[in-house]
């Protein structure tokens, strides 16, 4: 026993480089693989364990790198790095509050560790933030429609036709405060006086106008029909009609990084609002015989890759329709030109392209990953709150010929679930962190039997057997599923019952996989993949617009 534990140790180290290697090459599951071998060995090292959840961060299996990290922790609780892997992997779900919990422990083991001081002052703004919003949110129940606020017809050239949201206004100028205040008063006095603020900014400004919905978003009662500005060169939608010809010049001015101009993004938003809210959680989709289906998977604002898929497989038609399986923003930075292009198509033909929502078109993704701030830049913070709005209007899953099952996540916590069960879901809401609906979108299939807990940290993972289980109990033949990157763009799991597709090539431009798409031909509906790689795209960084909080840990 004496002379078999330095040969262990000895080994363990080995194969601890080998791990490092592969994860400085972008390879983080052979990574994981071989950090698991090292812990095989020596499961008492605690650098094996917080290296992992490392690995386990970079390919968002969150929920996995808090356990790994965890155990460092109780390994060596004055390792600051399994305390560092742990706050970034809460992070990454949102969760700042027990972020904040880590980095202050980081700061409190490495006090002289300029990086954890930045670091944790971040994360105290992040979560001096999220406090204030919390302090000052309007119950569900009492917030109105933005969307009905706005006529795109009146945006214009002149500043009294265009839609204002106070709230927008209010709270950044508020947030500015606020950071400010908390420096010399402390948070819960900041926030005091920053929430003061704010209301008096509205009260002040909603003198000057009429009408108020109980969110503090204001309009005129009057509007006026303006053209848009002479000197906008860019493309134009006629009337209340989007047209092929539009959006074919919409998405070449994209290809140059040209912008739309608010008027016509307004009107595609909400258009599309209108044809979302009246369908079904569950959508039926019916291909005749002889024509067929494609399916993409997860695009996260490569828009650049989206133009390759239409190039390869033609631009959605009702001969030749799309299902884009949800995740259509966050992460590359281009969300704004992939959702709007999206959005165009679904105003042209509604039967053209059918779109489902992932776990990414939420307030709590958009927030961190980069669309929020994209959609600021490009467009304005009224969009904010528009897209948060028609997020939830977005089906939650699709049928095609009752044979294929088509979902963002995957399946459930629980068996016996029916598609009537789906069709009922209300899920005009941000996605909750339990139930159907956050199983939907952001479960995740296993090769084990059974269910286990969720790698991500929200949903689960479930086994053949459920997925065999929920085919019989719906009649269904195949489920079709998005939500993670495949190095081949794809994979067919659960005896084949099971596909997973992606459609984002080389993800985040360094994962190195390829993307895919799946056509469907009826009646057979026997699924034909096609995969490709990534194209080139301006050099504008994935997560250019994310959180600055996030971006340290990029």
């Amino acid at each position: 026993m004496a002379t078999g534990m330095p040969t262990n140790i000895s080994r363990a180290e080995e194969l601890k480089l080998l791990a490092n290697e592969a994860f400085k090459a972008h390879k983080y599951s052979q990574a994981i693989d071989l950090y698991t071998q090292a812990m095989e060995a020596n499961s008492e090292n605690a650098v094996y364990w917080a290296n992992r959840a490392f690995a386990h961060t970079k390919l968002e299996e969150y929920g996995s790198a808090i356990q790994d990290a965890t155990k460092a922790i109780e390994i060596d609780p004055k390792y600051s790095k399994g305390y560092y892997r742990r706050g970034a992997a809460y992070l990454g779900l949102g969760k700042f509050k027990e972020a904040l919990k880590d980095f202050q422990q980081v700061k409190k083991l490495c006090p002289n560790d300029p990086d954890a001081a930045k670091k944790l002052k971040e994360c105290e703004k992040a979560v001096m933030k999220l406090k204030f919003e919390e302090a000052i949110a309007v119950p569900q129940s009492e917030k109105c429609s933005i969307a009905e606020s706005i006529d795109y017809h009146a945006i214009g050239t002149s500043p009294v036709s265009s839609f204002v949201s106070l709230k927008v206004i209010a709270v950044p100028a508020a947030v500015a405060l606020l950071a400010v205040l908390a420096v010399n008063v402390g948070t819960k006095a900041a926030i005091v006086v920053a929430a003061t603020a704010m209301a008096t900014i509205l009260v002040v400004w909603g003198t000057f106008w009429k009408g108020r919905c109980k969110d503090n978003i204001f309009t005129k009662t009057r509007t006026f029909d303006l053209d848009v500005e002479p000197q906008y060169a860019g493309a134009r939608i006629e009337g209340d009609v989007v047209t092929l010809d539009f959006v074919k010049r919409m998405m070449d001015d994209f290809k140059n990084q040209k912008c739309l101009h608010k008027r016509y993004a307004y009107q595609i938003v909400l258009q599309t609002r209108e044809m979302l809210r009246v369908l079904p959680s569950l959508v039926d989709i019916n291909v005749p015989n002889g024509k067929h289906f494609t399916v993409c998977g997860d695009v996260h604002g490569q828009f650049y890759d989206l133009l390759n898929i239409f190039e390869l497989n033609g631009l959605p038609s009702e001969d030749n329709p799309y299902l884009f399986n949800g995740d259509f923003v966050d992460r590359g930075s281009f969300s704004v030109e992939v959702i709007l292009t999206l959005f165009a198509f679904k105003c042209m033909s509604p039967s053209a392209i059918y779109l489902s929502r992932g776990n990414h078109e939420s307030k709590s993704m958009n927030k961190i990953y980069g669309f929020e701030g994209e959609v600021r830049s490009k467009l304005s913070d009224a969009f904010v709150e528009l897209f948060a709005e028609v997020f939830c209007c977005l089906p939650l899953a699709h049928v095609i010929n009752e044979k294929v099952f088509v979902v963002h996540g995957g399946l459930f916590s629980v068996d016996g679930v029916k598609l009537s069960d789906i069709r009922e879901i209300d899920r005009f809401c941000e996605p909750p962190e339990e139930g159907l609906m956050c199983e939907l979108l952001w479960s995740d299939p296993q090769p084990q039997l059974g269910r286990g807990p969720s790698k991500r940290g929200v949903g689960l993972s479930f086994g053949a057997d459920v997925t065999k289980r929920f085919l019989q109990d719906n009649g269904l033949d195949l489920v079709v599923r998005s939500h993670e990157v495949k190095n081949d763009g794809y994979e067919i799991e659960h005896d084949g019952k099971l596909m997973t597709v992606f459609s984002a090539p080389n993800y985040c431009d360094q994962m190195g996989n390829k993307g895919a798409f799946i056509q469907f031909e009826a009646p057979e509906l026997k699924p034909n993949i096609v995969t490709f790689s990534a194209v080139p795209h301006p050099d504008v960084k994935p997560m250019a617009y994310a959180n600055n909080f996030l971006r340290m840990f990029s």
